[in-house]
């Protein structure tokens, strides 16, 4: 690709110029709708397997393939943005992920719904890495102010799209019909491709220079991998247990492909799927390992407090959205704030802090039982909102610190993956605390399970302690 020509925009002092500014507004407008359907279908279960006629063992599938599918796109989203040039694999990506969303929302039975969210799941794998990518790439060799400007935007869709988008899915549900869970994506991708093609910079690889060559074998030691031990997870709750078949056999099939994706990725380096000898930079394994425990915070929140609002309070999907809502406004506002204060006090400090007000945002859920005032718990979910908010700010504005720009896309797919299996392994936990805990009664099984959220949040600070204080100091700058 050019190396010059393909940055969007050249940030020069503290302030993001005009075509930079437009890169990211078309970025986040068209990854936001592949992020909030990551979690829009996690409260409408129930819905689809009436709807379907389909049992529950079954319908689950529609989240459980997506994110299979989401996860195993992942390690392509670098290779996809050297062979076709970013403004086209992101593009391409989109039209993947809006065509099938179309198709999920005229599916006539659970196992086109599924087949279908499968392809939704792959453009959304796509989509994710490329918009972290391309906008740290934009603002080319930028001052540390100006990296936390294009961070805070992409952590708009980031950080609260996970949130908002049960309470997007709820509200449809209450007045919609399932299907617009599904259309309401093709507007807003729509408006995505237009403002990309437009405002994104061409970098079509250069006639006659090297394509970027897939790494095959490395992908079919990852894929896998990712998916074997994204499945066993989330078959953890399943009857059978941790010790059960659906778990440990894809587990560890998984945790076997990965070892031998290692093995092979340390001697392939730079030309493996994923460069994994960048982990040898502290600022990208210090962010990795936070965003690994980040994805566990906010997932494992996420999965408990609808279910403790419907199952142990009694209230119906609508007021159960509605009561979210709170969370979702404390996240827009931090993430804000975060993205100021990261370049002036420290990642580390702010990360810290983050970590600490989420913890105290979760702690009132632990001892709440069905009668614990709501006007409270929407206070407290808003300190938790303000908290989860903020967590994924730092680390993503540390994580390209020591990368070079041809770097970015293989950095970005080691965090992007790291963050959804550190979701996975949260949610398995607290699903199996809520199973076992919920036999003795479900208001001391939801507070257990809420005890092991804040205790995944308190060993979230260990990594958060090896964050270099200096990384974002004023002037600093990613490597050219």
């Amino acid at each position: 690709m050019n190396s010059d020509t393909d940055v969007v925009g050249e940030a020069s002092g503290d302030k993001l110029p005009a075509s930079a500014r437009n890169a990211l507004m078309a970025l986040v407008i068209g990854g936001i709708a592949a992020i909030l359907d990551s979690t829009i279908v996690t409260i409408a279960i129930h819905r689809l397997s009436v709807a379907l006629n389909s049992p529950t063992a079954t319908i689950q599938w529609v989240t459980t393939a997506y994110l299979l599918a989401l996860s195993v796109a992942i390690p392509l989203s670098g290779w996809a943005q050297a062979h076709f040039g970013g403004k086209r694999a992101w593009m391409l990506a989109l039209l993947v992920f809006v065509v099938f969303s179309a198709a999920c929302a005229g599916a006539w039975s659970d196992t086109s719904l599924i087949m279908f969210r499968v392809f939704q799941g792959f453009g959304a794998g796509l989509i994710m890495p490329l918009m972290q990518t391309m906008a740290m790439q934009a603002v080319g060799n930028a001052s540390s102010k100006v990296m936390s400007k294009a961070v805070a935007a992409i952590g708009v869709a980031a950080a609260v799209g996970p949130i908002v988008g049960p309470v997007l899915g709820g509200v449809v549900l209450n007045w919609l019909n399932w299907r617009w869970m599904f259309l309401i994506n093709v507007p807003l991708v729509a408006v995505g491709l237009v403002l990309a093609y437009k405002f994104l910079a061409a970098d079509t690889p250069v006639r006659g220079r090297a394509v970027a060559r897939l790494d095959v074998i490395g992908l079919i030691f990852l894929a896998p991998a990712l998916a074997g031990i994204l499945l066993g997870l989330s078959n953890v709750a399943s009857d059978g247990g941790a010790g059960g078949a659906d778990v440990l056999i894809p587990l560890l099939g998984g945790l076997a492909f990965l070892a031998a994706f290692v093995a092979w990725g340390l001697r392939q380096r730079e030309r493996a799927l994923v460069d994994i000898t960048l982990l040898r930079l502290r600022s990208l394994s210090t962010a990795s390992a936070i965003l690994f425990t980040a994805g566990a915070t906010l997932y494992a929140g996420m999965f408990l407090l609808p279910l403790y609002f419907q199952d142990l309070r009694g209230d119906s999907v609508l007021v159960a959205a509605l009561l979210l809502i709170p969370q979702g406004v404390g996240a827009l506002l931090s993430r804000v704030v975060a993205a100021k204060l990261t370049p002036r006090v420290g990642a580390r400090l702010v990360t810290i802090a983050a970590f600490a007000v989420a913890t105290a945002g979760t702690v009132p859920f632990a001892l709440a039982d069905a009668n614990t005032n709501v006007w409270w718990l929407c206070v407290v979910l808003f300190v938790r909102g303000f908290g989860v908010g903020a967590i994924l700010i730092p680390p993503m504005m540390t994580a390209y610190a020591d990368v070079s720009r041809e770097q970015m896309p293989h950095a970005t797919m080691t965090t992007r993956i790291t963050q959804q299996v550190g979701a996975s392994f949260a949610v398995a936990i607290v699903a199996v605390v809520l199973q076992k805990l919920v036999a003795g009664g479900a208001t001391s099984g939801f507070q257990g399970a809420f005890w092991w959220t804040v205790g995944i949040s308190l060993v979230a600070l260990i990594p958060a302690l090896a964050l270099r204080r200096e990384t974002l100091k004023e002037g600093a700058t990613t490597k050219g």
